[in-house]
Formats: C-alpha cells, structure tokens, sequence
C-alpha cells in the first residue's frame, strides 16, 4: 500500500515539475535522482533517474545543503557558479517535499541567473566608463578655466590655445551625450521594426559624398560599387548612420594608417538570397582575434588613444549593432591582422 502510495505521489510531483520552466529534480534519501524536467534535462544531457546528483552537479555546497535540509525540515538556497563550458550562475532551491509520504524526497529547483549578472555587469560597466570618459575633459575644462581665471587672464596667446583645446574636449563632451541619447533611443524603440523602403545604393552614395573631405584629408579612397537600387525594410536615417559610422571607422583606423600600401576603402551594396547586403573593407592593419568579439561592446577600443585622438566616443559599432538588431539584420565582421578588416550588414528586403 505504501509503495502504491508513493509512486502516486512520484506520479503526481512528475506532472508537476514538467510544467515548470525553471530546471527542477527531484532526489530520493539516498541523492539518487528520482524525477526531473524537460528544462533539468538540457541543463544535465546525461542525467539519468537512478543517477547519484554528484555525478552531474558537482557543487559541494549544493551537496552539502541536501543533509542539511533533511535534517531541518527547512528549505535552503544556496549559489552554484558552474564555469564549463561557459560561466552560468544559479540560484538552487533545496526544500523538503512538503505533504509526500516519502519524507527524506527533496526537490532542487534551479534559476538560472546568468542573464541577470551579465545585464547587472554590463550596467556597472556602462555607468563607470561613461563616467570617466566624462570626467576627462570636464577636469581638462576646469583646469584651463581656472588658468584662465588666474596666470594667463592677461595672456592673449594662452587664452587662444587654451579656447581652442576647451573647444575640442566641449566637443568630445557633446559627441559623448549625443551618442548616449541616440543609443537610448534605438534601445527604447528595438521592438519597433522600421517598415520604410529604404534604397541601400542611395544611402552609400550620399555617404561617400559626406565624407569625402574626410577621405581627402587623410589621403584615402573611397571605392563605391553600387550600381543598382537595393531597397530594404528600415529606417533612412538610422541607415544612414549605420553607413556612416562604418565607412568613417574605415577611413580613420583603417585605410589611413602611416604603413597602409593600399589606401583605399571599397563599400559595396548586394542583393544576394533575398536580402540586402553592404560591406565596408579597409585595407589596414587589420584586427586581432581576441578584440572581434568585443568590438560592439560599449566603450570597447582597440586601442583607446588612437580612438579618442580621433574624436571616437567607443559607441559607434554599439549604435550599429542596435540599428541593426532593431532591423531584424545581421552584422558580421571578418578581419585578419595585416590584411584588413570587412564589415557586412545583411537587411531583410522591403516587400514590394
């Protein structure tokens, strides 16, 4: 009667936690596995009822909390960092199967925070870099200010240089905020996706002419091969920028460098397999491995100096990647060091 009891019990919990969406098992007297669901399963792809818990979660202070539980009667929660194959953070819930005649059964219920830590990190990180890459030229701004104020108040040539460097850092001030509000703004209207037919052709061609001089001024070429429209889905002036920012990235950090033999930066616009395609390709010193990853990071440089030298604010290819992911596009970038860097961005073609 009492093994009929409890595999109805067992029966009933089983239907259960398969209704759950967090990972949960259930674990008999003897930290056997008795019971788990569908999202436990994905988490532990060898797990097998009959399993003793160690062989899957190996986490003392998990294993530790399971007797501890048992002879309390009260629930525990404790923290199981697992670092491979990549770092994951849960929250594990060990409680006493309350009602079950099957008294030592425990239930493991595990919340996956990871998502929740990366998004907590990203925020810290955000928050201090915007910070410093403020307080820089508010404390440059401040220093001349008060040399002003002082020993150069009746120095016409130190008040010229001084105005003239207040006057970049007030611009690298205004770049910054007009690059976190246009951020803020793609974010607040990511789960909009632009409808307006776009022709990708005619955004690159009014791209190269903006920035000509820009070229000019650092001796790059500007290749364009563009011959027929590409309409897409999307926002024009989001494109734009997207262009933009792409091509500028090109002509500053690429093409223009001191031992470039190929100065040039070659922009192209596809419509292959149903979607529009652009690619931007510099001629450069190319990007090492370990920084692709990181390039669409907030505030991530290659190489600072040269970044902020340049007037960079380290949210171009942020603003970029947003753009894109609002578009319901992708954004690939190739590069290896010495041979330059190809930046693609595939756009769903407008239904016409």
């Amino acid at each position: 009667m009492d093994q009929k009891r409890d595999f109805n019990t067992l029966k009933l919990v089983g239907g259960l936690i398969e209704a759950l969406p967090e990972a949960v098992l259930v674990i008999a007297a003897d930290d056997r596995v008795l019971l788990f669901n569908e999202p436990a399963h994905t988490l532990f792809p060898t797990l097998r009822p009959g399993d003793l818990l160690a062989r899957s979660l190996r986490s003392p202070d998990v294993l530790d909390s399971l007797g501890r539980v048992r002879s309390t009667g009260r629930s525990e929660r404790v923290t199981w960092l697992e670092r491979v194959p990549v770092e994951r953070v849960f929250e594990v819930n060990v409680a006493p199967l309350a009602g079950a005649d099957i008294k030592p059964t425990l239930v493991l219920t595990l919340r996956d925070l990871s998502e929740t830590r990366r998004i907590e990190r990203m925020r810290a990180d955000f928050v201090a870099n915007a910070s410093h890459e403020l307080r820089t030229p508010l404390a440059s701004l401040l220093g001349f200010v008060e040399t002003l104020m002082g020993p150069a108040r009746e120095d016409a040539q130190a008040r010229t240089k001084f105005l003239i460097i207040m006057r970049e850092q007030a611009q690298r001030m205004s770049r910054l905020v007009d690059d976190l509000l246009s951020l803020s703004r793609i974010e607040q209207n990511l789960h909009l996706r632009p409808q307006e037919a776009v022709d990708l052709t005619a955004v690159c061609r009014h791209i190269v002419d903006t920035l000509g001089p820009l070229a000019r001024e650092n001796e790059v070429a500007l290749k364009l091969d563009a011959s027929a429209p590409v309409i897409v889905a999307g926002d024009r002036d989001e494109l734009l920028r997207v262009a933009e920012n792409l091509v500028e990235n090109a002509i500053k950090y690429g093409a223009s460098y001191p031992t470039n033999a190929d100065k040039s930066v070659d922009i192209s616009v596809l419509a292959p397999k149903g979607e529009g395609l652009l690619m931007v390709r510099d001629h450069g010193p190319g990007i090492a491995p370990e920084h692709l990853p990181r390039l669409t990071e907030r505030f991530y440089r290659v190489d600072a100096g040269q970044s902020r030298a340049k007037g960079g604010t380290g949210l171009g290819l942020a603003i970029v990647k947003h753009i894109i992911a609002r578009h319901r596009g992708r954004l690939n970038i190739e590069s290896k060091l010495g041979e330059g860097a190809t930046f693609s961005v595939a756009l769903p073609l407008h239904p016409r």
